[in-house]
């Protein structure tokens, strides 16, 4: 793992790789989703992704990805423009032994754009000075199947979005976490 900055450390909370350590790097700006609130949004997705398929656009730590991959996704696709950070979650997911995870070194609208696949779950945790998230909830919303899951975390309540339907929110401090289904 690159070491040319301090590293943080998460645990797993569920699934296989309950309770292991992932190790990332300590850069400006990101803000790993914490070990409750991981608890909460897991309660609420049932802790069984079976089979399911995760994007992560802004995926930071990745620990959302690596938490779905604990708990049964075949697929989890990871993003972030920062290199240091996509590469240390590659090299989490080998130590980890998972080959379901898909990370690349991308701006997340970019990717966005460009990607034709769809997904059961996105998780969507942009840097909280990023106030695009009319963009961010249509784009999110032409990747998700019906059914479809969108987890956001901002820092202030979101509104239901078109195509959407609020089913669960909560807050951490300064941070406002909402699960939506695709309608």
């Amino acid at each position: 793992m690159t070491r040319s900055c301090p590293l943080s450390s998460l645990r797993i909370i569920g699934g296989r790789h309950r309770s292991r350590m992932i190790r990332f790097p300590a850069l400006p700006g990101v803000r790993p989703t914490p070990d409750r609130v991981r608890e909460t949004l897991f309660n609420w997705l049932g802790q069984d992704l079976t089979g399911m398929a995760t994007l992560e656009p802004y995926a930071g730590s990745g620990v959302l990805s690596l938490e779905a991959l604990s708990r049964g996704a075949r697929l989890s696709v990871a993003w972030d423009a920062q290199k240091a950070l996509a590469q240390a979650l590659g090299e989490t997911a080998a130590l980890l032994g998972e080959g379901g995870l898909e990370v690349r070194c991308v701006e997340a609208k970019a990717a966005l754009r460009q990607e034709t696949r769809f997904f059961d779950v996105i998780f969507l945790d942009p840097p909280f000075d990023d106030n695009s998230w009319s963009w961010l909830f249509e784009a999110c919303a032409a990747r998700l199947k019906p059914g479809g899951w969108l987890y956001a975390e901002a820092g202030q309540p979101l509104a239901a979005p078109d195509f959407f339907e609020l089913f669960r929110q909560g807050r951490a401090g300064q941070v406002y976490f909402h699960l939506f289904c695709r309608v």
